[in-house]
């Protein structure tokens, strides 16, 4: 009797084994169906706001028969690395200036922007401050250690009055640029972008000068512990940056396209109110 349970179990069980591999199999075929015929696109990008954006047009981009695949990066220097390598189509994370500095020190990489999507003003943020006019002689600012984003940060101590800088030099400012420094900041303190929010989430500095990417990933209160940004007018655009040739290809179009649509650009405004601003 014992033997013929066994028997009959063993039985059952290779019964619902089959029918659930069938189950798999259908449901793999039904998917494959579902994206027949599609291209696929592979899109690198910065975690915070730019997967987001990229996870919003990914619907938009079906409907187009466009499978989009997004391969989230957590630097500034990798991404290109990757497109350059054509391990992904086209990236989604920095700004002019950063790319002209990427295209000079890296004389291999062909690379040209297809799209301006969004704008993201860089913010000074400190516990303890509320102004920069409040910072004590001497105050500690730690800021990113890429040059580029020194003549957008940089800009923002003048126009309030704190440094002044050297007559001409734009948003090509560096440190030693500073003709005037009053308040004897201290601006030595340069780190990783990427590390900036948890400096600030850390209380280090008197304050630290965050790129609005990695302020929001780093869950910094923008609203509260923003003490100065970038005025509006000089805020440079997050570009879709591809290689040199690949302009027209059909999937980069519809990319920029769809990024730029009516539906995108409310998607921006209404999730981010204005930490993330849209290219009008």
């Amino acid at each position: 009797m014992k033997k013929f349970i066994s028997v009959l179990l063993i039985g059952l069980l290779s019964i619902f084994a089959l029918a659930a591999c069938g189950s798999n199999d259908d449901a793999g075929e039904g998917e494959k169906q579902a994206t027949e015929g599609n291209k696929k696109l592979v899109v690198g990008a910065s975690a915070v706001p730019h997967a987001e954006v990229l996870e919003e047009a990914k619907p938009l981009l079906k409907e187009k028969g466009i499978d989009l695949e997004i391969e989230v990066f957590t630097d500034y220097i990798l991404p290109n690395v990757a497109l350059h390598g054509k391990e992904i189509d086209a990236n989604y994370f920095q700004t002019p200036g950063y790319l002209a500095l990427q295209l000079k020190d890296n004389p291999n990489f062909d690379f040209v922007s297809v799209g301006e999507i969004h704008k993201e003003p860089i913010g000074i943020y400190s516990k303890e401050y509320k102004s920069l006019q409040e910072l004590p002689d001497g105050a500690k600012i730690i800021m990113s250690n890429s040059f580029s984003d020194h003549g957008r940060i940089l800009p923002i101590f003048e126009k309030e009055g704190i440094i002044k800088l050297k007559e001409g030099v734009g948003d090509q400012a560096r440190v030693e640029d500073i003709v005037e420094n009053p308040k004897n900041l201290d601006f030595s303190n340069l780190i990783e972008a990427k590390l900036l929010a948890s400096a600030f989430q850390n209380g280090e500095g008197d304050a630290v000068v965050i790129n609005t990417n990695y302020a929001l990933e780093g869950g910094v209160n923008i609203a509260e512990d923003g003490i100065a940004f970038e005025g509006e007018d000089v805020v440079p655009a997050n570009l879709i940056v591809i290689n040199k040739g690949d302009e027209d290809r059909e999937e980069i179009k519809a990319l920029v396209e769809v990024l730029k649509s009516e539906a995108i650009q409310k998607f921006i405004e209404e999730k981010y109110a204005g930490a993330v601003t849209t290219v009008k």
